[in-house]
């Protein structure tokens, strides 16, 4: 039997701005709040333990230092890619500069705490 992932932690300076910005992003919504200000989202049918990993936003008033160690990559499920990076772009991501050539068939982007993650070309199918 292997392990499986339940849920990733970010720590945030502004743990509401970044967890409104990643439920937009992946149609989660918000499932708890703890005590120290974490919030924890997830999909608004199955929650924590469920198919798909949970997000914890937790507070951190430390600056990040160095560089970006994990990133997230997503695909659409119903648009194609530019009509996602639309979507993206508005909902507050910015792109980002890691050192790619300009020939992938991805986007890099930093959310609005500057967490890189990067659009995908290929769709994917919903989840049931």
């Amino acid at each position: 039997m292997a392990c499986r992932i339940s849920e990733l932690v970010l720590e945030a300076a502004d743990p509401e701005r970044l967890a409104a910005f990643w439920s937009e992003v992946l149609g989660y919504t918000e499932l708890g709040r703890e005590a120290d200000g974490s919030i924890e989202i997830g999909p608004p049918d199955a929650g924590f333990g469920g198919p798909q990993a949970t997000l914890v936003i937790s507070p951190s008033s430390e600056p990040r230092t160095g560089g970006h160690r994990l990133h997230f990559d997503v695909n659409a499920t119903d648009r194609d890619q530019a009509a996602e990076l639309e979507r993206l772009l508005a909902l507050g991501a910015t792109p980002a500069d890691v050192g790619q050539t300009g020939t992938e068939d991805w986007h890099v982007l930093a959310d609005p705490e500057g967490n890189v993650f990067c659009l995908l070309r290929r769709r994917l199918q919903p989840l049931p």
